[in-house]
This record gives C-alpha cells, sequence and structure tokens, in this order.
C-alpha cells in the first residue's frame, strides 16, 4: 500500500512538474550549470552579497591607483582627524590613512580567508576520500588524525604557535588555520566515498584498470562537488573571523603590516572618543562575512533544491503563480 503524501512531498511534486512543464514550454531543457545558475540568481541577498564580494576585492587591491596616501605613509600634521576630502576615513593616532589602511586590511583578511578555506577543503577531501575507498589502516589512521585535532581548541593551539613565527610570511598564518578547519568535512566526504565506491561508475573504472588516486580524483571526488563548493564558502567566512580574532589579540598578521583584526584591535581603546577608528573597519568586516554568508546560502539552495529554504521559496512562487493563473480564469469567466 502507498505511503500518504504530506505536505512537503506534494511541494517538492509541485515544484518538479513546474520546473519540468517550464523545460517543455521553452522546447529545451536546461543544462545542470544552467539551472544552478538560475536558482542561484533568483536568491536577492544571495546576488546581494557576491556584489558585495567583488566590490570589496576590487577595493582592496586597486585602492593604490586611486587614493592620495599609502597604508604605510603618515601624515604628521593630521592626527586623529575625522574623515574629510583629505582623509577619506580620517588618521589614526600616528598620522596613518584610515581608508589605506582599512583597504590593506580588507585585502589581508580577504585574501587570507580565501586561501585557508581551499587548503581545509582540498585537504578534507583528499584525506576523507582516501579513507573512505581504501579503508583499512588508511582509514583508522586518518579518523584517529581527525579525532585527535577535533579535542584541541584551536585558538590556543595557534596563539601557542604564532609567536615561534613572528617576522616570518604571513602564508605560515594560512597554513595554520586551515590545519584546524578541515577535520568535520573530513568525515561527511569519508561517508559519501563509502557510499560512492559501490557504485557501478567506480567499480567499471576498476575493472578497466584505473589507479586508485585516478578513481578518486576523477569519479569519486566530482560527484561530492556541490559539498565542496558549498563548505569552501563556508569556510572563507570561518578564516576571516579566525584571522581577525588572532590579530586582534596580536597573533596574527604583525606590524608593520594590517589586517582588519589588527587596525579593530587599535580603534577598541578609543571607540567613544575616536569611532571612526573602529566601526569603519569593524564594519567592513560585519559586511564582508554577512556577504559571504549570503553567498554559502544561497549556494546551498542553488545545488540543493530539496534544502527547506529553496522548497519554501519555490512554493511560495507556485502559489502566486496559481492565484495568478486563478484570478485570471475568473476575469476571464466574469468577463
Amino acid at each position: 500500500m502507498a505511503a500518504p503524501l504530506n505536505e512537503a512531498d506534494l511541494a517538492d511534486s509541485a515544484v518538479a512538474a513546474t520546473e519540468t512543464e517550464t523545460e517543455q514550454q521553452s522546447g529545451k531543457s536546461s543544462s545542470r550549470g544552467k539551472l544552478v545558475s538560475r536558482r542561484f540568481f533568483r536568491n536577492k541577498l544571495a546576488v546581494a552579497g557576491l556584489v558585495v564580494i567583488l566590490l570589496f576585492y576590487v577595493l582592496a587591491f586597486t585602492y593604490s591607483w586611486y587614493s592620495p596616501w599609502g597604508y604605510d605613509e603618515l601624515d604628521p600634521a593630521s592626527t586623529l582627524m575625522p574623515p574629510d576630502g583629505t582623509h577619506w576615513f580620517g588618521t589614526n593616532q600616528i598620522g596613518g590613512d584610515m581608508f589605506a589602511q582599512t583597504m590593506r586590511g580588507l585585502q589581508k583578511s580577504l585574501t587570507i580567508g580565501l586561501l585557508a578555506a581551499l587548503f581545509s577543503t582540498g585537504v578534507a577531501s583528499i584525506v576523507g576520500s582516501a579513507a573512505g575507498y581504501f579503508g583499512g589502516w588508511t582509514d583508522r589512521v586518518s579518523m584517529w588524525v581527525v579525532d585527535l585535532l577535533l579535542i584541541l581548541p584551536p585558538f590556543l593551539i595557534i596563539s601557542i604557535l604564532s609567536p615561534a613565527f613572528r617576522g616570518k610570511t604571513w602564508l605560515i598564518l594560512v597554513g595554520l588555520i586551515a590545519l584546524f578547519q578541515w577535520m568535520i568535512t573530513a568525515r561527511i566526504v569519508r561517508g559519501m566515498t563509502l557510499t560512492l565506491r559501490e557504485r557501478e561508475f567506480v567499480k567499471a573504472a576498476k575493472f578497466m584498470g584505473q589507479s586508485p588516486w585516478r578513481i578518486i580524483f576523477k569519479h569519486i571526488v566530482p560527484n561530492m562537488a556541490s559539498l565542496l563548493i558549498i563548505d569552501a564558502t563556508i569556510n572563507v567566512g570561518v578564516a576571516i573571523i579566525m584571522e581577525t580574532s588572532l590579530s586582534f589579540f596580536g597573533f596574527g598578521v604583525q606590524a608593520p603590516d594590517v589586517s582588519l583584526g589588527t587596525l579593530i584591535s587599535a580603534g577598541s581603546d578609543a571607540v567613544r572618543t575616536f569611532p571612526w577608528l573602529f566601526y569603519i573597519p569593524a564594519g567592513f568586516l560585519v559586511f564582508t562575512v554577512l556577504a559571504v554568508n549570503f553567498v554559502g546560502d544561497g549556494l546551498r539552495d542553488a545545488l540543493d533544491p530539496s534544502s527547506s529554504r529553496s522548497r519554501r521559496k519555490e512554493r511560495k512562487r507556485i502559489e502566486e503563480k496559481t492565484k495568478s493563473t486563478t484570478s485570471t480564469k475568473t476575469v476571464g469567466a466574469e468577463a
């Protein structure tokens, strides 16, 4: 006997039927890329977040083209000046231009966040898929390392290690942040790999004599692209927050370089008397993290149409279309 359908099942059926009807009316089926793009750009918050991220990247990496001041230049005659035509975001205690320093800090924070996210997602995909595919001792050792890193407090460990790398390249900080970001994703990838390795296309590739690593990179990891893309997007925001927190307490980016964390730390003591020193870099941090989260939510809804938020939006769109069609038919009948 067939199980009764609940409201969510009915809504999902309506969504699928509507999309199929739309494709049939257009006379051609959309590819997955076009379908994902259409779902993503239908999400206004996600599009706004993407625009903000792109705008911040352009501002951060091109400010030296039009800014009259460099981030390491001082104007001793204009210390603690509020924003004006000469210094667009004001100056700090030693006459540094806050606009140039904020753009430099935004550039550093965005770069560290992006690199740390890419590294952590890459490590998670390799370790998780290898553990799930090979099994045995590979699986046991990999999961033992994952469990060990999960019980370690990342902020404390990085704070202890960071003084040993002072004066070195900031890429070491990227590696330290990425070191503690990949474990949970690796567990999820391992579980998905245990299922994928039993699929027919993987068994066929193995039967054809392809090497295990070729199977992993060609057949298993691409089938988890949706998860990895979403994970990398979310990790950007997490890494930016981590870097900002470390820099705030003096364990991240070191002088003479700056990041949003060092600027917020320097302006926190003068938040009441000279608010632009604190609120401007803090505002850029908040908008950056919010924009990244909106993009991550949009990608999740676009790549996973079964998510609750995507179903609610599609259900609302279908209801509005149904009401519009019903009202049109009613007016036509009355006429």
